[in-house]
């Protein structure tokens, strides 16, 4: 047996134990909030949040839980085309600066006590830093515009470190996961990966990334064109798109999030690299879409686009397109504050006060706005 086929098979053990929200949980949940002392839906989202968390759960979800952010780092070659203000080097040196605490992300995750873990994926240069989790399937992919990103073997295997890490996280009690990255040239990946499975016009999907001027941008999007004309990736094969023209922290984040689904953990997505492994997860198994929580919407152009196509709708919208998990991080606290809100709140019968069908100071309470 091949080592593609052991890890496909290996693969379709990990899709056949995601199972389905629970419903009886939710059904409980929903109860619940509804009997709470609010006007009924006054809470809004954060009320389908809560039911959703419980149906993952399988009952009610626990506040204070140990979170994580997993930031998966990988360099692409695709950035020999000058399609990134920045250069390839930035990915290694903003590992570094990771595991030195000195980026957004470690600012906010300090802030909202959140785990940080970072993962070199594929690296161009062996970062081999205290702090870094190396999980290297090799360093950066091909220049897509030339030839495939990477091997289908490679693809699988990228998607297994982030099971891994997944696994890893469930077995150190994390609750909650949330997905970060890093890696230049990766909104360029993203771009002709969301192409390739929604089959929007790239002029729609590929936005300015690292700040690109308008002729650079016009290159950029020659670029995806071009490789997905080269490549003709099938829609039906989303293996095969990342292979042909995805990202090795992609592929792993694609994994975080099935590894995610596999141990009932709701998973915190950030912004459109994060949401095109998003894309791939639910083409590579419908059900993961249950435990996904879309953090925010990216000012990144192609985003919107990718939400409405997930049914997906973002809780934040600040204009933000830094990545890193900036943005699920911030998303992770209204996961918290579902969570409380559902157990800490008192219900009408705790409380005291009249519900809704009763008469006076209750029934104004019930209804005020």
């Amino acid at each position: 047996m091949t080592d593609e086929k052991r890890l496909e098979q290996e693969l379709q053990k990990v899709l056949d134990a995601i199972k389905p929200l629970d419903g009886i949980a939710m059904e409980k949940a929903r109860a619940r909030i509804d009997n709470l002392t609010k006007p009924l839906g006054s809470l809004g989202r954060m009320e389908d949040l809560a039911v959703q968390l419980a149906g993952i759960n399988g009952d009610y979800f626990p506040g204070n839980n140990k979170k994580r952010v997993v930031v998966m780092a990988a360099d692409h070659g695709v950035t020999e085309e000058g399609i990134s203000a920045y250069p390839s080097e930035v990915t290694a040196q903003m590992v570094a600066n990771f595991v030195a605490g000195g980026a957004a992300i470690n600012v906010l995750a300090r802030q909202f006590d959140v785990e940080v873990e970072v993962a070199d994926v594929g690296v161009k240069v062996d970062t081999n830093l205290p702090g870094v989790k190396r999980v290297r399937i090799k360093a950066g992919t091909a220049n897509f515009r030339r030839h495939p990103s990477m091997s289908r073997s490679e693809t699988l295997q990228a998607i297994f470190a982030g099971i891994e890490c997944a696994e890893e996280a469930a077995e150190g009690g994390i609750k909650v996961l949330a997905t970060g990255e890093m890696g230049i040239g990766n909104t360029t990946a993203s771009s002709a990966v969301m192409a390739a499975l929604t089959g929007y016009e790239t002029s729609l999907v590929v936005g300015r990334g690292t700040g690109l001027d308008d002729e650079k941008l016009r290159h950029k999007q020659e670029v995806v064109s071009g490789a997905l004309e080269l490549h003709k990736p099938d829609p039906s094969d989303p293996l095969g798109v990342l292979s042909l023209v995805g990202g090795l922290e992609i592929a792993a984040l694609t994994g975080l999030i099935l590894g995610a689904a596999r141990r009932s953990i709701p998973i915190v997505v950030d912004g459109f690299i994060s949401s095109t492994a998003a894309l791939v997860a639910v083409k590579i198994s419908p059900l993961a879409w249950h435990y996904m929580i879309p953090s925010h919407l990216s000012a990144e152009s192609g985003h919107a686009l990718l939400m409405d196509y997930l049914n997906l709708k973002p809780y934040l919208n600040m204009g933000m397109r830094l990545g890193e998990g900036t943005g699920a991080v911030l998303g992770m606290q209204l996961v918290e504050a579902a969570a409380r809100i559902t157990l800490e709140m008192a219900t009408f019968e705790d409380a005291n006060v009249s519900n809704k069908e009763d008469q006076g100071v209750g029934s104004d309470v019930k209804g005020a706005r």
